[in-house]
């Protein structure tokens, strides 16, 4: 009944200033809702990729000529990765199941009076079984397609879509870097991916493109998938080995190739993640420290004003611990006000981020929740210690005086 009677009355003072409450716990709302808002965005994005590495499968990698940093990179004199790497590399990695070339260019598609900017890849049909995009009208380029170097491509649908065209554009040409190519396939719709449109390509035979870019010819990428998921790790060393002999790198030199898994892929984002948690822990944790500054300037004001009250309620027989009660609850109230405020603001924040077309799923965690709350709390207890104290310890005589 005690504690009932406390908040009572802490809910009536904090009533009596409304003004003067909400301006004191400002800097915890600003904290609490920073917390709600900026975890929600990360736990989504989070999501997001682990969803869109996921899709690829866990036993995909990434291969690239990439010179080292620093004077041993410099050593190394041309970097190169040519058709005869990759031919090797199928050829001597048992572990691999399967390989799929990339020659990747921004380049300018026209069709009658139309032009769009779009995402040139020239590969194999491979490249559908790795990265997971399927044709849905039409057919994808062949082995016979590829050994006859003809002009062909797939589409995806955000082509057709600046086009203002639909399926009617199979069976037509149109003009890519330059030359003229007859569409045979349009993609499945795939989305988009950090704002950037996964349909907005246009995929042509790996030898047409070597055709297109000849340069390209000397700094290949490719992508593998691994027989299974347990035998990524061998599958990376059969890579690493064949390269590091068909390039003739000495045991002390570094690799002249980058090569990456999909769980190193995630590792790396993780740490990204970390590092923007712990920038938002330190905007938080001046805001709630403002905060709990404002809290208890306010409460020593609110000792101040009510000596002779707390005289009084001293001289009918309150004690100490009931005179600490009383404001530490009052303390706590003002706080948790400034917390609930917080997650209304962030969560209204996040709902109006998430009606954008474009923006990913945010994801509210509970135990961000409970931490933003919690966190504003504590900070009530935290700062309302020296008010109560200081009002506890009031004599009554001396506070029944006080004018």
């Amino acid at each position: 009944m005690k504690l009932l009677a406390n908040i009572a009355t802490g809910l009536e003072q904090l009533w009596m200033n409304k003004m003067r409450s909400v301006l004191t716990v400002l800097g915890i709302i600003i904290a609490v809702s920073s917390v709600i808002t900026v975890v929600a965005v990360i736990q989504g994005f989070s999501s997001y990729v682990t969803n869109f590495l996921q899709g690829l499968g866990t036993n995909a990698m990434w291969v690239w000529p990439q010179r080292p940093p620093g004077d041993a990179g410099q050593a190394l004199g041309r970097i190169e990765m040519t058709p005869e790497d990759l031919e090797a590399v199928e050829r001597r990695c048992p572990a691999i199941a399967t390989l799929a070339p990339l020659i990747e260019r921004r380049t300018t598609l026209i069709y009658r009076d139309v032009k769009l900017e779009t995402s040139l890849v020239a590969t194999t049909d491979k490249f559908n079984l790795i990265r997971g995009f399927d044709v849905e009208v039409g057919r994808c380029f062949g082995p016979v397609d590829i050994e006859s170097r003809r002009q062909v491509c797939v589409v995806g649908r955000e082509v057709l879509r600046k086009l203002q065209m639909d399926t009617d554009l199979m069976g037509r040409y149109v003009q890519v870097a330059g030359q003229r190519f007859q569409v045979v396939g349009i993609l499945k719709s795939k989305g988009s991916f950090f704002g950037e449109s996964q349909d907005n390509l246009v995929l042509v035979p790996f030898t047409t493109g070597l055709k297109l870019f000849p340069t390209a010819r000397r700094l290949l990428a490719f992508m593998v998938r691994a027989q299974a998921p347990e035998l990524v790790p061998e599958a990376k060393a059969q890579i690493t080995s064949t390269l590091r002999h068909r390039h003739e790198l000495a045991p002390d030199q570094p690799n002249d190739f980058g090569i990456e898994t999909q769980d190193e892929i995630l590792k790396e984002f993780n740490k990204i993640s970390l590092i923007a948690t712990s920038a938002l822990a330190g905007v938080v944790g001046i805001s709630l420290l403002v905060g709990g500054i404002g809290i208890m300037n306010v409460m020593l004001v609110s000792v101040t004003e009510r000596t002779r009250e707390i005289g009084l309620r001293k001289a009918v027989g309150a004690r100490r611990r009931d005179i600490l009660a009383q404001f530490m609850t009052e303390a706590v109230l003002l706080s948790s006000l400034g917390g609930g405020i917080g997650l209304a603001i962030g969560y209204g924040a996040c709902y109006l981020a998430s009606l954008h077309p474009q923006m990913i799923s945010v994801i509210i965690p509970w135990w961000a929740v409970g931490l933003g709350f919690g966190f504003s709390a504590g900070v009530g207890v935290l700062f309302g210690i020296v008010p109560a104290f200081k009002a506890a310890i009031l004599h009554p005589i001396e506070a029944l005086r006080h004018e």
